[in-house]
């Protein structure tokens, strides 16, 4: 696996978003695939010692998405959120704003804009997390955005490699 790392600092759009952004040696429909298919979902979803035991998804704009991760503790958490945009091996948007349809959530914390473009043969990955509020990307940094996400994109890049 050949990834090259790259860290947006937080301030793109007055400090509500975080990106993350990689080179990953593996064409972009294995990478389209690994974020949209549930059998592969649940394969790299989340770092190590969490991980992913459900995934859910209707890949389409208006269709929904559900996830449930378990901590190493056996706490599981569900998240629910749909999708706003895809197009098919080059961009995902979803957020949770919404739980099913377009049914407001009660909490909404983020969108996340995935982006897969083709570089010399390979896919630049970029996840653009983007907050509603300034606090709420300063508290997804400190959950550990980058280094989970990151943890998570390497997971997601071996996956891709070996489809």
């Amino acid at each position: 696996m050949n990834t090259t790392d790259g860290i947006a600092p937080a301030v793109p759009d007055g400090g509500r978003e975080l990106v993350l952004t990689r080179l990953i040696d593996a064409p972009r429909d294995k990478l389209f695939r690994c974020w949209t298919e549930p059998a592969l979902i649940v394969q790299w979803f989340t770092p190590p010692p969490w991980k992913t035991i459900h995934a859910e998804t209707d890949v389409r704009p208006g269709g929904a998405s559900y996830i449930v991760m378990q901590g190493p503790d056996g706490t599981e958490m569900p998240s629910r959120g749909v999708y706003l945009e895809v197009v098919k091996n080059e961009r995902l948007v979803f957020t949770d704003a919404y739980t099913s349809a377009w049914v407001p959530s009660g909490k909404p914390f983020f969108t996340c804009v995935l982006t897969f473009d083709e570089e010399d043969g390979k896919t630049r990955y970029t996840a653009r997390a983007r907050h509603w509020t300034p606090e709420d990307a300063a508290a997804h940094e400190k959950m550990g955005f980058h280094v989970g996400w990151g943890i998570a994109t390497d997971q997601l890049a071996t996956l891709a490699a070996s489809l």
